[in-house]
């Protein structure tokens, strides 16, 4: 029978200081995405993944990977705000007049990142509903745009990579992307969604 190395946090261990980090973690949070409900999320995700990834590990360094891992979840969160918020601007940059089979609007878009979220509880609602209704007619793009479409905006990929992961060229990212990007934009028009 092997014996652990008692250099290594204990269950016990591993619990007190998820329980003694909890409340000064979810404050943290609090204050980095300014809700509770998804402060608390993001905490509990931390927990986690922790606990999974990093439970074997000496009590000693449980604090450090703590903060890490909840660094890197709060950025995450804002990764996909802004990306959420890219799309709206994204697809309200587009026309259907334009052609071009390869042109990549991530590629010549600025996004103003200080106005990404509505300060207002008016804004919220509206800028969420127009996500409820991107993500559904996303779902129903063609294979190859929706992948192609969600590597570039969602993922943050850039074309090459997106090419690679995808077997094709990256003409045929550019491709796909405009073709998503048009249909996506033309289907929030029909439902009266101008953004």
């Amino acid at each position: 029978m092997f014996s652990k190395d008692p250099s290594l946090a204990s269950q016990r261990e591993l619990s007190d200081f998820l329980t003694a980090t909890e409340r000064r973690a979810f404050k943290q949070a609090v204050f980095a995405v300014k809700d509770e409900d998804t402060a608390l999320d993001i905490v509990q995700d931390a927990m986690l993944r922790l606990a999974e990834k990093y439970g074997d590990r000496p009590a000693g360094e449980l604090p450090l990977l703590f903060q890490r891992i909840l660094q890197n979840a709060i950025r995450d969160y804002y990764r996909r705000s802004k990306v959420r918020s890219l799309w709206t601007t994204l697809l309200s940059s587009l026309t259907t007049s334009d052609k071009d089979e390869e042109f990549d609007p991530l590629e010549t878009l600025e996004v103003n990142t200080e106005t990404s979220t509505p300060n207002t509880p008016h804004g919220q609602l509206e800028q969420s509903e127009i996500l409820k209704a991107i993500e559904n007619e996303i779902k129903s793009l063609p294979a190859r745009q929706r992948q192609a479409f969600l590597m570039r905006y969602w993922e943050e990929m850039d074309v090459a990579e997106t090419a690679a992961a995808m077997g094709c060229s990256e003409g045929s990212v550019k491709t796909h992307c405009s073709r998503a990007t048009h249909t996506l934009a033309k289907a929030l028009r029909t439902k009266g969604i101008t953004l």
